[in-house]
């Protein structure tokens, strides 16, 4: 060989993995930050994974997801934006309205897509659902436009019951319209609705016990990340005291709660990971529209339901989209 084309061959072997570097990191990576831990959304992060497929997207291949975690911790979450945006990320998914709302502070200009339990217009996370008109566009969850059905579902399980109580998370910012809610939905049923407060995991015992004792018979679980992230933990608090609970998500039915109601989180992130795709495809956030969650969920948990000894009406049985025995 010509020492010419031996430099020649040397020089490309020497280039290629400075060119596999350049490739690399001109891969995009998308910020994910969620309220919960990294164990409570492998389940999520696979639907977002599957939305983003779909989209011709593959993590490894042309995409890099770079998650955060604040573990129901609400003062982490400046820091972990702050994280993500100097990074920086083509893209940031947020798991709540509290965190778009975080992300939105801090950036004007990275695409921000969303899931918001609220309203994202009446929360101001964007102009309007059609024409979002910012950085900022995803799913509305419908999570507390549902309050007073899901109440309305449990006063049909349990007609009998009168004193039902109500465990919110302070920290979440649309807990006062979905309590007023509820307690509207109380007054038309003729209820009496008690409120505990557990914004900690050192709350979640005695909130439940501070209701036991005001001697409720039944309780209602809405949808929260702090919540959603101890799903197990809940449902085994009030197992203990025999209560007759409903909750908002399909995962407190399946970790063993009495019934569910509520949108399909999964669903959410699938939709969240197309518009995902689209965005990194050219689309613009002000330009896609928020998609109102449409798959809603009744699951009933029958081994939990005989091990109160009640007896599920047969009419809310056959209504249910799923029966766990």
């Amino acid at each position: 060989m010509r020492r010419r084309e031996f430099l020649g061959v040397l020089g490309g072997a020497a280039t290629w993995p400075m060119v596999a570097r350049a490739q690399q990191s001109a891969m995009p990576v998308i910020g994910f930050l969620s309220l919960r831990s990294a164990n409570d959304t492998v389940g999520t992060l696979a639907a977002l994974r599957e939305g983003l497929s779909k989209m011709g997207f593959v993590e490894g291949q042309n995409l890099a997801i770079e998650p955060r975690f604040a573990e129901g911790h609400y003062d982490r979450l400046p820091e972990l934006v702050t994280e993500l945006v100097r990074r920086p990320v083509a893209i940031l998914i947020v798991g709540s309205q509290d965190v778009a709302r975080v992300a939105q502070a801090a950036t004007a200009t990275i695409p921000i897509v969303f899931i918001s339990a609220g309203d994202p217009a009446k929360l101001g996370l964007v102009a309007s659902l059609a024409r979002p008109g910012g950085n900022l566009t995803g799913v509305n969850f419908l999570a507390s436009e549902l309050w007073a059905k899901q109440l309305g579902l449990l006063h049909e399980f349990l007609p009998s019951a009168v004193v039902i109580g109500l465990l919110t998370n302070p920290k979440n910012m649309l807990t006062e319209s979905g309590t007023i809610d509820a307690q509207r939905a109380a007054e038309v049923l003729r209820l009496k609705l008690i409120v505990a407060n557990a914004g900690n995991e050192s709350d979640l015992e005695s909130a439940i016990a501070s209701l036991v004792q005001q001697r409720i018979e039944a309780l209602f679980v809405p949808t929260d990340p702090f919540f959603n992230g101890r799903a197990d933990q809940l449902v085994s608090i009030i197992a203990r005291h025999s209560l007759p609970a409903i909750y908002a998500l399909r995962e407190f039915a399946a970790a063993g709660g009495m019934m569910s109601y509520g949108t399909s989180l999964p669903d959410a992130y699938r939709q969240i990971g197309a518009y995902a795709g689209s965005i990194l495809k050219g689309a613009k956030p002000a330009d896609l529209p928020v998609v109102q969650s449409s798959k809603f969920e009744l699951v009933i948990n029958l081994k939990t339901v005989n091990a109160l000894g009640l007896t599920v009406p047969p009419m809310l049985l056959a209504r249910a989209d799923e029966v766990i025995e």
